[in-house]
Formats: structure tokens, sequence, C-alpha cells
């Protein structure tokens, strides 16, 4: 393999005036903002995994029978009949996700109790065993419906755990009724975004414990829905962050290493490691997601409407999620009633209210200059229309091309010729959002990339003007 340095040399040569401006930027049919190398093989994302990673903001809907019995997870032993909402109400929840910001939403069509919130074939365990809609009632059906009237992409998460499942535990028995399972939620509700699995392996019933087949049920849901993306600490397609804070690594790598996390469920230090940095090597392109409750439980309870995150707590963990090459996925549960609750819908409200004051002020695109310095380093730099105290700073990749960028680094000329340190970082990734603070207005900016993993393709910086 051709060295970085050797590599750099050759770039070096290939670029007769080591510079690109903005017009051959434009005319190469790049942003202004570009600055373009040659071209490494590195992991780059399938179109599922750009979509995915362009939602940026996902809600997450966990309801069920835990909604009635005030538990946030199930034994298995529940009365189908205890499920009854009243008012339920899914387009209620796909309003409110879109005004919130979200472009999709997933919901726990099983928990690990095993009740399915459609009348699947599989079980009794279901709605169809519940005086909700007389026992014909389907809130899978409700739920894609209402999406997709709003523009939202769907998801669906079917705990492979299941303590109801009297097979569970047998495991070849219970993998073809989890296959079954999967096979209904992917053939009778239209296209699925993404699937979303997670690794809890508890006993069931007959206190045994299950070897799910994963290369089966990964194989089930490329059959069946090719285009969605599958989520869960393994991937395929998508890595957990590591916790349930609302917080990705920083940095935040969407390679990983596949020989480190190689199914769900397993753990360790390396491994949660792993999961919240990626790896600057990794073989794989598998982004990580952020997950996290706007309670703090997973289910609605009534002794929670008093902790709701606040919009100040939902910004931070837009900055550390989104901001962090990650994508949000923001638990939001419906209640007994069947509807997202007043403290939670008036929170989402506040929280896209922030946002928009936070992203407001956006300046014009620059023209940037860029050279290829010496050892690693290249540089760019623009000054901007007329000083401006800045706000926001958001860094992008072409991550269609893979992700690059190592270490770099934001300087700020405040209009006396000399350059401050604004922000620093290592990757970049889809998105890099840093709020700065600087003493006075800025005149022009400079970006350093300090260190590569093997190319740089493009970068882009959008600015956003600090608030009055």
């Amino acid at each position: 393999m051709t060295s970085r340095r050797d590599f750099l040399r050759a770039a070096a040569a290939a670029s007769a005036a080591a510079a690109l401006s903005p017009a051959a930027a434009a005319s190469a049919g790049e942003p202004s903002t570009a600055a373009r190398l040659p071209r490494r093989a590195r992991p780059r994302p399938t179109a599922a995994q750009l979509a995915w990673q362009r939602d940026e903001f996902a809600l997450f809907l966990h309801f069920g029978v835990n909604t009635f019995t005030d538990r946030e997870w199930g034994d298995g032993t529940e009365d189908p009949r205890i499920f009854n909402p009243q008012s339920l109400d899914a387009r209620q929840w796909a309003r409110t996700a879109r005004e919130a910001g979200a472009k999709a939403v997933i919901l726990t069509a099983k928990h690990h109790d095993g009740f399915c919130l459609w009348p699947t074939r599989t079980t009794t365990h279901s709605v169809a065993s519940s005086p909700w809609r007389d026992g014909r009632g389907d809130v899978v059906r409700e739920f894609v419906d209402a999406a997709r009237a709003e523009k939202l992409r769907v998801g669906l998460y079917c705990s492979p755990w299941d303590r109801n499942s009297p097979v569970y535990g047998d495991s070849p028995k219970y993998n073809d009724l989890y296959i079954a399972q999967l096979t209904e939620l992917l053939t009778q509700y239209g296209d699925i975004a993404e699937v979303w699995f997670d690794g809890a392996n508890g006993e069931g019933p007959n206190g045994r414990k299950q070897t799910y087949d994963w290369p089966r049920i990964w194989g089930t849901v490329r059959r069946l829905q090719p285009n969605a993306v599958m989520f869960s600490d393994a991937g395929p397609d998508v890595r957990w962050i590591g916790n349930e804070r609302g917080s990705a690594g920083d940095p935040n790598w969407s390679t990983v290493n596949p020989a480190i996390v190689t199914a769900p469920g397993v753990d360790g230090p390396e491994i949660i490691r792993s999961l919240q940095h990626g790896d600057r090597d990794g073989s794989v392109w598998r982004p990580g997601e952020t997950d996290v409750s706007i309670r703090p439980g997973w289910f609605y309870h009534a002794a929670e409407d008093a902790k709701v995150k606040s919009v100040d707590d939902l910004v931070g963990i837009w900055f550390s999620s989104v901001g962090r090459n990650s994508k949000l996925l923001l638990n939001v549960p419906p209640n007994r009633d069947g509807l997202l609750a007043a403290a939670d819908v008036a929170r989402l409200r506040g929280f896209k209210q922030a946002r928009d004051r936070l992203f407001a002020k956006e300046l014009p695109r620059l023209g940037w200059g860029w050279k290829i310095g010496p050892g690693k380093r290249i540089e760019g730099m623009a000054a901007l229309p007329q000083p401006t105290a800045l706000g926001v700073l958001r860094l992008a990749e072409r991550i269609d091309e893979g992700q690059q960028v190592a270490r770099y680094r934001v300087d700020a000329d405040m209009g006396d010729g000399a350059w401050r340190p604004l922000v620093r970082g290592e990757t970049i990734g889809y998105c890099k959002l840093d709020r700065v603070a600087t003493s006075g207005r800025v005149a022009r900016l400079r970006i350093v990339i300090d260190d590569f993993a093997e190319t740089i393709t493009t970068i882009q910086m959008r600015l956003f003007a600090a608030r009055a």
C-alpha cells in the first residue's frame, strides 16, 4: 500500500499551483469549499446507510403492555386484556415527530414481554386478545399509515428476547417463530427503512436461554426489505453508540473493525470503546446511532411527567449526537390513552424552537482557497463578507466518498491578522457541530487538516451567526 507520505508527494505533483481556487472547485462540480485530491479505497456507505444518516433525527416509541403495568421490562405473564388505549392516535405521534423535525419514527412492535402490537398468527399474546378495537386492532398498521401520511420513514423494533413464548430456549423452534414474526412485519406493512434489534437474551418461561440465528435473521431482512438498514450492537448496517445517555464518542468514526464487535449482546471494555468511537482503520462502514429517552424510563410512567428532559438538555444531546457524526434516536413513549403526553409534546416543541434559533442566521457560503502544506498538512482559508460574531460552526465531509479527516483545527482572525484557535477536533464525518465563542467579530477563517486516513475529498463548512 502506498504510504501517506508518497501519497502527499503525488498529490502535490498533481496540483500544478498547489492550490484549488473557488472557481476551479465550482468548475469541477463541487462546492467552493472543496479540497480535491486523488481518491483512495476507503469503506463507504451504501445508499440505504446514506439515507439513514441524512435523517439526522428520529423518534422512538416504546409502547405495549408495560405502559399499563407501569413497568420497564415485562415478564411475559401479562394479561392481554390490560392493553386498552382509549384514545390511541398514531397520527398525533407522527404529526408531533414531524413538527419536532424528525425524519423517521420507530415503534416497538414487540418488546421483551413478547406482546405483539399486530395481530400475529404466531401467538395469542397480542392485540388480537385485547379489548382494544374489539380485538380487531393493529397498532403497527395505524403507526405506519400515520407515519407515511406525515412523510416520515418507518422503522420497527421486534425484540428477539421473548419472555412469553413457551418455545424460547428451544433454539431451532424459537428461531423459526421469530423469523415468522419478522416475515409478517416485513411483508404486510410496505417499505421499512430501519429494522431495530438488540442483543437482550435472558431466560424464557422454561428457564432456558436462546441461541439466536443472526445470519438467518439478517438474511431474512435483507431478502424481504433490501433497502432497510439493520441496527444492533453489531450492525450489520448501523451500530449502537455504546450508551443510552445521548452521547456519541468524540472522536466517532463510521468505520469499525468487525472482528471486535462480532454479534449483538457481546460486552466488554474494548467492545464499548469500539461502539463509542468506531475505528479509523476499520474495514466496514457501520455508523453509530445514539439512542436516549426524553424521560428517565423508556415506557410511559405518570410519575415521570415532571422529569422530562429540559430543552437545554436536549440541545446538548443534539450536539453530542448529530454533532458528533451520529444520528439521534429520541424515545418519546405514548401514555395509557395512546397519546404522547402534553409535557413531552411541549418539550419537543421547545427543542425544535431552540434549534431553529441556533441555526437561524446562516452566513453565505464562503469561497475557499486550498493548498497542500509541508508534511501532512492541508490548509484552507476564506474571508467573511463582513466581520461577524459566530455562534455555531458545522463541518461536513462527503461521506459517500468515505470518512477521512483524523485531526483538524479551525482558526479565526479577528481583523488584526493574527490567527487564534477557534475549534479543534479529530473526526468530522457526516456532521461535526461546535458552538464557538469569540470576544469579537471574525474577519477570516482558516481550517487546517493535520492528519487524515488516506485522502481528503470534500469538506464543507457552514457558519451560523451568534444570536443577538
